[in-house]
């Protein structure tokens, strides 16, 4: 019989939830068949089982598991038994509270609900009057308990509405309500406050965060840790956006869908030849600079469970419409949540397009730890500009750089926009790509 566990994927993961199982409880696989979706707090990651027979599945879909972890055996019938008694470690689930949106884990199973009354009473005595000699259980989580001390109120008092007589949030709110028309028939009217009760349940809603938006806060706290300045500009972009929308048709013709995106990264990539300093990483502990000599470009998109950078690996390497063909494929991986962790590693420098969301005239976006420096470009619009001493109407696009200041300084900054600045209205550089 062969353990099937959940491998370390590598990036720093230490867990992962089972998303969908592809197979049913002892169903017959075979060797490399994928047989379980595991979300990680980076991507989705299929596991393949290690050899042929029967699967017994050891952890039920939306479980979470942690690096190592034992999630299903596979053997044969005889090492697994018809009905999965062969294996001793029952299918474990984790328990939730629809109604609350929080989750169980280990500390707060059902084993773990059940205290003495009176936890100060290291005897085990009951202090209950009349009670019997053992100690009076109750049956709560931890976070009712919490809301109990919250509202100042015992529990040992409340009769529970829920399973085997587990007291629910509800039974608190109408613990509470029942004491508060108590108070008020005692006492006189007294004008309402301006703000509600917080601890009114009906009044707040706790939302468990995903692996992913959980990775995000986790990046966003890291990116706070850099010292950051911001350098804007006004791009005109008039004649780069007259060359994609006269090459959109035959590019659609093609199955390409062709954006800005490739020329602006075609951009960057030839900026950064010139100021290296933002195709780098800083090494806090060694008081280093880690220069680049490759063009990873990162890209920014957004996911029905949140933003991701996927990667442009050796973007100086490809043409405008590879670079296009592989935005549109990474961008529709993400989308579809199948998207790969080496998808979204190594990149350099990151890239995104505010604009894409059809708003923004200016914006400070967060640096992709531990890069130096993230590109920000708004949405192309029209706008009046002089040339040759005239108004006349032009496509500007409004970009930002923001950087670590440790690395470069604001000199540097204006100096590397200028050039992408520069790339971007030159006709003869946007025609050579």
């Amino acid at each position: 019989m062969k353990e099937l566990k959940f491998v370390d994927v590598g990036e720093g993961i230490t867990e992962g939830q089972i998303r969908e199982w592809l197979v049913k409880d002892l169903e017959t696989v075979r060797e490399d068949q994928p047989v379980v979706k595991v979300e990680t707090d980076k991507a989705i990651v299929d596991a393949p089982a290690p050899i042929s027979g029967i699967i017994k599945i050891n952890i039920s879909s939306g479980s979470k598991v942690k690096v190592g972890e034992t999630i299903a055996y596979i053997g044969t019938k005889e090492e697994i038994g018809a009905t999965g008694k062969g294996v001793s470690a029952p299918i474990r689930s984790d328990t939730s509270e629809e109604k609350t949106g929080k989750t169980i884990g280990k500390e707060e199973s059902a084993s773990n609900v059940v205290e003495n009354a009176n936890p100060g009473n290291t005897k085990g005595e009951n202090t209950v009057s009349g009670a019997s000699s053992h100690p009076q259980q109750i049956l709560a989580t931890p976070s009712v308990r919490k809301l109990a001390r919250e509202l100042n109120i015992d529990l040992s008092k409340i009769r529970g509405t829920g399973p085997n007589g587990r007291i629910t949030e509800e039974d608190l709110n109408l613990k509470t309500t029942q004491k508060s028309q108590s108070e008020a028939s005692t006492q006189p009217k007294a004008v309402p406050p301006n703000n509600p009760s917080q601890n009114s349940s009906e009044r707040i809603e706790r939302v468990q965060m995903s692996m992913t938006r959980k990775t995000i806060a986790k990046n966003m706290e890291l990116s706070w840790t850099i010292p950051r300045a911001t350098h804007m500009e006004m791009i005109n972009t008039t004649r780069l956006f007259s060359i994609v929308e006269n090459s959109k048709a035959d590019m659609q013709s093609k199955g390409i869908k062709l954006t800005f995106m490739p020329f602006i990264i075609k951009a960057i990539i030839e900026a950064l030849k010139d100021s290296p300093g933002f195709n780098a990483s800083y090494d806090k502990e060694k008081s280093e600079i880690i220069i680049k000599r490759y063009y990873n470009i990162g890209i920014a998109a957004e996911g029905p469970d949140g933003l991701k950078v996927v990667v442009i690996k050796d973007a100086d390497k490809k043409p405008i419409i590879k670079i296009a063909e592989e935005i549109q494929e990474l961008g529709q991986k993400v989308r579809d949540r199948t998207v790969s962790i080496d998808e979204m590693r190594d990149s350099t420098i990151t890239l995104t397009n505010i604009g894409s969301l059809g708003g923004g005239y200016l914006a400070v976006p967060m640096i992709n730890y531990p890069e130096v420096a993230i590109i920000g470009a708004m949405r192309m619009r029209e706008m009046p500009a002089v040339e040759e001493g005239r108004v006349v109407v032009q496509r500007i696009m409004p970009m930002s750089v923001t950087f670590d200041h440790r690395v470069v300084d604001g000199a540097d900054a204006v100096i590397f926009m200028n050039a992408i600045k520069k790339y971007l209205e030159d006709p003869d550089f946007l025609e050579m790509l």
